[in-house]
């Protein structure tokens, strides 16, 4: 299935380079379900939208292929990257895995680790929800998650769970209910509460829901 019809993207200025600006415009696209999975774009067609040429298109869409959003069809164009719902319950297991035990040993940890730092970041994350940025949002969510990951010291894991993270993104995220957004969005303010009294079992409930609740609701949410 190729893509005919034209996007609603938004112009790209000077302020950042083409490709950057392309980047970002694209993982737009992905992340409020306008680029769909399974369909496949023309880098000169999308280039003819955005007013520039297709190289930075090309560019750009080669670098979301390095993170497996979309994939290079040989004389067409890229495709966006289906997930089945089996690839999306192992990645979050992984991450559950991973995630779970490594944040509840901060609650316990000594030194006390600086949870304060984050909670700019927590709020930030329910104002953009509220508002209903979903670009502000998922930018937030991601900083929030490694940042509060990095405290344990280890890179090599924030490494794999941002790569975890940038596999299983969900599509669609606009249809969402905005409540159902909000509340997800204040459960990082609920985990760092839990960490900064040092209560690792709330901690463990409170992140292992988390993400069962990213899983859950974001992976079906025209159902939900």
């Amino acid at each position: 299935m190729t893509a005919e019809h034209g996007l609603d993207l938004p112009a790209v200025g000077e302020r950042q380079s083409l490709r950057e600006q392309v980047s970002q415009a694209l993982r737009a696209a992905l992340i409020t379900g306008e680029m769909r999975p399974g369909v496949v774009y023309s880098a000169p067609v999308l280039a003819q939208q955005f007013g520039v040429s297709a190289t930075p298109v090309r560019e750009a869409m080669l670098d979301l292929a390095k993170e497996g959003l979309v994939e290079a069809v040989r004389n067409k164009g890229f495709r966006v990257t289906e997930l089945s719902d089996r690839d999306l319950d192992e990645l979050t297991e992984i991450r559950r895995l991973i995630e779970v035990p490594t944040v509840t040993r901060l609650a316990g940890a000594e030194p006390a680790a600086d949870f304060g730092r984050l909670r700019p970041v927590a709020e930030e994350i329910v104002s953009a929800a509220e508002r209903a940025d979903l670009l502000a949002y998922v930018d937030a969510d991601l900083r929030f998650h490694l940042e509060l990951l990095a405290l344990s010291g280890n890179a090599h894991l924030v490494s794999v769970v941002k790569d975890l993270r940038t596999r299983a993104r969900l599509y669609g995220l606009a249809r969402l209910p905005g409540r159902t957004l909000t509340d997800s969005a204040r459960e990082h303010l609920d985990l760092l509460d839990a960490l900064e009294r040092g209560d690792p079992d709330a901690v463990g409930h409170i992140m292992g829901q988390h993400i069962q609740h990213v899983r859950g609701i974001w992976a079906h949410p025209a159902s939900s």
